[in-house]
């Protein structure tokens, strides 16, 4: 195996889970990204991390992208000497815009992209399967490789994805601390009752159709009864926002497992409490991309 000589740069955008309705299914690729570059050395492991989680991240080979460019170096025949690693990441850590997920996505695509004829010996089907191994579940990692609108699943132990074109202006609200994804889904029940189910099935579908064409529909296609009011009592404050925005109108939900608040809408930043930070965002149709190397 021949490792290519000189750093490699990728860059990778945010991305929201769920959806409201669609639960581990649904993913939105946004265009706010972390970018990410890596180059082989003789020895030795060196991170430096500017930006977004430089202070909580650690430095050594148990920081994430570090991890999946190893199980991708793993897979396409053997790991580098060394690595000079640098992150420059503009996704919050823990809120639920998909960091831990950009950061996976990115591993293994410079992974690839630092072998010679990696794109060959890892495909996007194998580079997209390990990347669901790695994170455990397909909604985040689809959008963040793929971009656009993502529906993600798995069949056994294959995932698979479809990706569709959607173009919704979306603002998100992004408060000072974060919730562990562990927390929160720790908070949801063990079974739920057959009526929500059946709600959730048919929000979800009319999801798919308000983001492809018919955005008139969004109040009704954000609306959930799975995740959302279970996890409030971990996020009151975003679930305070996010039903005083759907009071008004405004198709909002909990982005992933929160406690960032997504609304499908421009000209509702007043709405932010106090300390949270707002981005206006649009969707990112490229998905992680490799811009160097």
């Amino acid at each position: 195996m021949t490792f290519v000589i000189g750093p490699v740069a990728v860059r990778v955008p945010a991305s929201s889970a769920n959806l409201g309705p669609g639960f581990d299914a649904l993913g939105l690729a946004l265009d706010l990204h972390d970018e990410i570059s890596a180059e082989v050395v003789d020895a030795g492991l060196e991170i430096r991390v500017t930006g977004e989680g430089r202070d909580g991240v650690p430095l050594d080979e148990t920081h994430l992208v570090v991890r999946a460019m190893h199980a991708a170096f793993d897979l396409l025949g053997g790991r580098p000497p060394g690595l000079r690693l640098s992150c420059t990441n503009a996704i919050p850590h823990g809120r639920g815009l998909g960091s831990s997920a950009a950061a996976i996505v990115g591993g293994v695509l410079l992974a690839r992209a630092l072998v010679a004829g990696g794109d060959e010996l890892l495909d996007d089907a194998a580079a997209f399967q390990l990347t669901v191994d790695l994170e455990g579940h397909p909604d985040n990692v689809a959008a963040a490789f793929f971009g656009g609108l993502t529906i993600a699943w798995v069949d056994g132990a294959a995932a698979a994805v479809e990706r569709l074109d959607t173009d919704v202006a979306v603002t998100v609200f992004v408060p000072p601390s974060a919730v562990s994804t562990e927390k929160a889904r720790g908070l949801l029940p063990e079974s739920v009752p057959h009526r929500d189910a059946a709600v959730n099935a048919g929000r979800a579908a009319l999801l798919v159709a308000a983001l492809t064409g018919a955005p008139h529909r969004l109040i009704s296609a954000t609306e959930d009864r799975l995740h959302q009011s279970y996890r409030a009592e971990a996020m009151p404050d975003s679930y305070k926002l996010l039903r005083a925005l759907r009071v008004e109108g405004v198709p909002t939900i909990i982005s992933g497992a929160g406690p960032t608040v997504l609304a499908f809408a421009r000209g509702v930043a007043d709405a932010a409490p106090q300390g949270w930070s707002v981005h206006e965002l649009d969707v990112d149709q490229a998905g992680a991309q490799v811009v160097s190397g």
